[in-house]
């Protein structure tokens, strides 16, 4: 009786009465059970993850030193709501340093738990039932999660090789472009490594300026660029006016789990989040905060060098795979090596899905990736895999591929 109450109780936007009852598998559990499947089927071989999507290492250790001296201050231990004002300088600071980008602290920044978290909540400042985000696919859906949660919809731009992994905005229909509110883009991509050129940029300003959208430029990768200079969309003549970009402590300082990061660019669009931030969280502890300042301003020497490992990691995935058929190329940016699949084996199976590559990989030769097939068959390797020192990197890296080097693709 309890339960039944319940399930009447549930929200039409998390499935109303049909909660909890759907039976789908998703990717990611997919993933873990076939993994599990494969250490039970070989007993002491090791699993090699290339499907994490998170830095392996610990924080540097002046950040971590930082974090427990913070900690254990009196002053730190209040509520930090909209962020304290030495991290929107430090943020600041660092976007001037790095993007060539001036920001007004006071009006242009607002820290945020993290950019899942900044993605969550700024829907609820624009999205009305009706209104339309602009998405892009494969890729990070938390936006449009909370767009339709609000009675929005969501359309879908396919990145394809073909156009170099950018959105193709002239596929939009006049209604779409009269509807749409937000337009979210990546880059550096995630999962594709592909990055935006300032043209690409200079084109989403002049579409957001005719549609009157608001570009929401997630940039957690962004100091992780293979390719020329770190390049932020507020550094783009009218960027400021028509974009927020999402900054992170993440994947560019080894700080995933410290959730913190910020929000900067127009100036009333910063506003109107700080507003919904306001009412949904507290802000990060205030230590967590005062330790980032500190890696922030350690950039020049944190950053570069977490990129040149995986820089150097990527590298070498691409020369396995290469030699093995694929069409494999160096990342523009990010940890992440975005490769089409093969069509099946020499005289043997067929692969009709990324899904379908992704599991043999995992079942036959215990290397686990991530599957996309929103736009096309493909795997992500990730060069996030746990290797301490740079002797375990090149055994892993070696052990990769000796398991794949007998194999006989079909391209």
């Amino acid at each position: 009786m309890r339960e039944s109450m319940m399930q009447q109780l549930f929200s039409e936007r998390i499935g109303g009465e049909r909660f909890g009852q759907d039976n789908t598998v998703y990717k990611f559990e997919k993933i873990k059970r076939a993994k599990a499947e494969a250490q039970a089927a070989h007993p002491g071989v090791e699993l090699i993850d290339m499907g994490v999507g998170e830095p392996d290492d610990m924080a540097f250790s002046e950040v971590v030193e930082t974090l427990a001296r913070e900690a254990g201050l009196w002053e730190n231990r209040t509520y930090a709501d909209n962020g304290i004002p030495e991290f929107r300088q430090a943020a600041a600071d660092y976007m001037r340093e790095l993007y060539a980008v001036e920001l007004d602290p006071d009006v242009e920044i607002c820290h945020s738990i993290g950019s899942k978290s900044a993605l969550a909540l700024l829907p609820a400042a624009f999205i009305n039932p009706g209104d339309l985000s602009i998405l892009t696919v494969p890729g990070y859906p938390v936006m449009g999660t909370w767009t339709k949660y609000f009675g929005g919809d969501v359309v879908n731009l396919p990145l394809l090789k073909q156009n170099g992994f950018l959105p193709q905005l002239q596929d939009l229909s006049a209604e779409q472009r009269q509807k749409a509110k937000l337009l979210y883009v990546n880059y550096p991509n995630n999962p594709t490594g592909a990055s935006a050129s300032p043209e690409f940029f200079d084109q989403l300003i002049a579409f957001a300026r005719e549609h009157r959208v608001l570009i929401v430029s997630d940039a957690a990768y962004a100091p992780l660029n293979f390719t020329g200079e770190p390049l932020s969309i507020l550094s783009r003549p009218g960027g400021r006016e028509v974009a927020v970009e999402l900054h992170s402590m993440s994947k560019g300082f080894n700080m995933t789990g410290w959730r913190l990061g910020w929000v900067c660019g127009e100036a009333t669009a910063v506003k109107a989040f700080a507003s919904v931030k306001d009412n949904a969280d507290s802000g990060q502890f205030r230590a967590i905060q005062k330790a980032a300042i500190r890696a922030l301003g350690k950039q020049a020497e944190i950053t570069p060098a977490i990129g040149e490992k995986y820089s150097r990691r990527l590298s070498a995935l691409v020369e396995t795979l290469a030699t093995l058929g694929f069409d494999a190329k160096m990342p523009d940016g990010s940890f992440y090596l975005y490769v089409e699949i093969p069509k099946g084996l020499e005289g043997g199976r067929d692969f009709a899905s990324g899904e379908e590559f992704s599991q043999w990989l995992i079942a036959e030769k215990q290397i686990s990736t991530v599957p996309w097939d929103d736009a096309g068959g493909f795997v992500r390797f990730s060069a996030t895999f746990v290797a301490p020192d740079l002797a375990e990197e090149k055994r892993v890296l070696g052990e990769v591929r000796e398991r794949l080097r007998d194999c006989r693709f079909r391209f």
